[in-house]
């Protein structure tokens, strides 16, 4: 007499089958996890190249970049007219300005060999931006879009999304977006500062940081 093999998972099987979908659900939380450090770190790396740029931009031609009133005079033209700025020693104009000194900073740096990209001020991609897709810009102290922050200029970075904007603050400053050297505020007009427990991890916001 046969015997017809009983339908559906066995207890083992069963088992099986629930410790590959939780070895799944791990590694997709893992990867996501390595996902947004990567990001963050990428994220701070802008920051810290752009001070490293000014800063060196400072010791070989004691001037500010962008406020530079002798950038014609020491830069490589490179087929493009060089911007001088007023040489007060402050960055005028606000971080995503479209002129002014400000903007000419991108110009300055690069025909200084200190970053990467175009010099030419009509150019698309003039304006270097973020690896979320944001804009990249500096500024002086007065210009600041977020109040309260301190320093002689101020770098900031927009369109970073809230989980990346609370892992950056925790990686570079006090891991609070309204305190310290880095603050965050509303990507479209900044503003005052937003508290981390009123980041919403979904929403894009403007990163700024005072050096």
């Amino acid at each position: 007499m046969r015997h017809s093999k009983p339908s559906g998972f066995t207890l083992i099987e069963f088992a099986i089958v629930i410790a590959i979908i939780s070895l799944m659900i791990t590694l997709t939380a893992k990867g996501n996890e390595l996902l947004v450090n990567s990001t963050v770190k990428i994220l701070s790396f802008d920051f810290n190249n752009i001070q490293l740029a000014i800063n060196g931009y400072r010791d070989k031609f004691r001037a500010l970049p962008g406020d530079d009133r002798k950038a014609s005079a020491h830069l490589p033209a490179a087929g493009v007219a060089v911007n001088n700025g007023n040489g007060n020693s402050v960055i005028n104009a606000s971080w995503n300005a479209v002129s002014g000194e400000s903007y000419f900073l991108w110009q300055h740096i690069r025909l200084a060999g200190l970053m990467q990209g175009t010099a030419d001020t009509n150019a698309n991609d003039y304006i270097p931006r973020n690896t979320t897709g944001g804009a990249l810009g500096v500024s002086g102290a007065a210009f600041s879009p977020i109040p309260g922050l301190k320093g002689e200029y101020i770098i900031c970075s927009d369109h970073i999304a809230g989980r990346l904007v609370k892992q950056l603050d925790l990686s570079m400053d006090d891991g609070n977006t309204a305190s310290g050297m880095m603050m965050v505020s509303n990507p479209t007009y900044g503003g005052a500062a937003i508290n981390t427990a009123d980041i919403n991890e979904g929403a894009r916001y403007l990163v700024c940081m005072g050096v």
